[in-house]
């Protein structure tokens, strides 16, 4: 059984309430659905079909609206996206699907933390994922418990900070809730980054194409902001990694203290650069020093060089190619894309 099989069939199994299985076979939170793009005319339709509107979300600074649906009586989740797509198909359906951290739990401490790289980087900087227990500017939380430290979080800010970016806000979409890592809560992260100013978005995070999640993504670049995430850890085989791979993300993989590629490094449908993502250090959510391993951990890296072009007035990937060394095969590459940034960071 393969991590991301294995990943979905384990939290069916210890939170059959609150999770299912979409019609594509990935875990999401259960009896919900999300309308985007709606006209009066589709939710006449849903709600004729049995559809119960749950709540509207305003998302102002996306310039987008999301529908939450509760479903017919006796449907599966699978079955109501059917439907739904069925009865309303102009609009844009998703469940509520879920993300997933892409790191390994932190190991034990060593000798020294990641230390500033250069100077200060004034363009803010907004993460998705759990909270920091450092202090940082501003720290929200969109989940249930939200926002709780987490070692992940903690690790990825630590690696952001420690790459010279001094502005940074933080949206915890994980909290204590089992279904944390939604769709929705990546949307509603993003609107209040976007809304606090953030010109960069790192997220070390992983899931499946959603649609509400793409539409969002799409609105913040549209309002010229820099999206930067992980490839995920499942594996080359694994099915593309989104974020990671809608259209102009900024794609990320990682690379090892030998600068050889990670062998759990999952993938996107683009690759754009490797960084470190193994063999560095970072605080857990206790601020011990601690070895970190994943394609989380290169994000903070690749989006803190993003911040320092857009600081300079430089153009982002004239400037990033530029400081990319060249690993693997002369030019781009499925492994390393179009090369390594940032090879001291985090050591």
């Amino acid at each position: 059984m393969d991590a991301r099989i294995e990943r979905a069939d384990r939290l069916l199994r210890r939170f059959p309430d609150l999770i299912e299985l979409d019609a594509q076979g990935d875990p999401a939170r259960r009896g919900e659905l999300l309308l985007v793009g709606a006209e009066p005319a589709d939710l006449r339709a849903a709600e004729d079909a049995g559809f119960v509107l749950s709540g509207t979300e305003r998302m102002d600074s996306l310039d987008l609206r999301v529908l939450r649906f509760s479903l017919p009586r006796g449907l599966s989740l699978a079955q109501g996206e059917a439907l739904l797509r069925k009865v309303a198909p102009q609009a844009e359906v998703a469940a509520d699907t879920l993300h997933f951290q892409s790191g390994a739990p932190p190991l034990p401490k060593l000798a020294a933390a990641a230390s500033a790289q250069g100077t200060a980087i004034a363009t803010p900087v907004g993460i998705i994922d759990g909270a920091p227990a450092q202090p940082v500017g501003v720290v929200r939380g969109f989940a249930k418990g939200a926002p709780v430290a987490s070692h992940h979080g903690s690790a990825v800010t630590s690696l952001l900070a420690g790459a010279g970016v001094r502005n940074i806000r933080v949206a915890d979409v994980y909290g204590t809730d089992p279904a944390g890592g939604n769709a929705l809560a990546l949307v509603r992260a993003l609107n209040w980054l976007i809304g606090g100013g953030a010109k960069v978005i790192s997220i070390s995070l992983a899931g499946p194409n959603n649609s509400a999640v793409g539409r969002a993504i799409s609105a913040a670049q549209r309002k010229g902001v820099v999206i930067v995430a992980a490839v995920g850890n499942d594996g080359p085989a694994a099915p593309p990694a989104y974020p990671a791979s809608y259209p102009d993300v900024v794609a990320v993989t990682a690379v090892d203290g030998r600068n050889r590629a990670l062998i759990e490094a999952g993938r996107a449908t683009h690759l754009d650069y490797a960084a470190p993502g193994a063999d560095i250090l970072a605080l857990n959510k206790e601020g011990k020093k601690t070895r970190v391993r994943g394609t989380s951990y290169s994000v903070p890296l690749v989006a803190a060089r993003a911040a320092r072009a857009l600081d300079r007035g430089n153009d982002l990937r004239t400037t990033l190619d530029h400081e990319a060394e060249d690993l693997g095969p002369a030019g781009p590459d499925s492994q390393f894309g179009r090369g390594l940034l940032c090879r001291a960071c985090g050591r």
